[in-house]
């Protein structure tokens, strides 16, 4: 579940998405990649593993994640409760 936390038109032109997004147990955003843009997560609750250019490691509330241009990611919700964390994506 992904709900802006800004309008698309309040983004600006290096903003591509600031967002709250919802991973319920089981869940997850599978690895993909960013090219010309940086993605980075934080954890508001909850908690999972974080895919790091093929590295995996354990993130909970609080954790930030970062994404550069040229690498990937990805997140799964192995917890017994959502994950909320925000996702900012930046254009560079």
């Amino acid at each position: 579940l992904k709900q802006p936390i800004i309008k698309e038109e309040q983004l600006g032109a290096h903003c591509k998405m600031f967002s709250e997004v919802t991973l319920h147990p089981g869940c997850e955003i599978g690895y993909h990649e960013h090219h010309g843009e940086t993605e980075t997560y934080y954890l508001i609750k909850g908690a999972g593993i974080y895919h790091d250019n093929g590295e995996e490691y354990p993130v909970a509330a609080g954790d930030v994640t970062f994404c550069k241009s040229g690498g990937g990611h990805g997140i799964k919700n192995t917890g017994e409760q959502d994950i909320v964390f925000i996702a900012l994506i930046l254009a560079e």
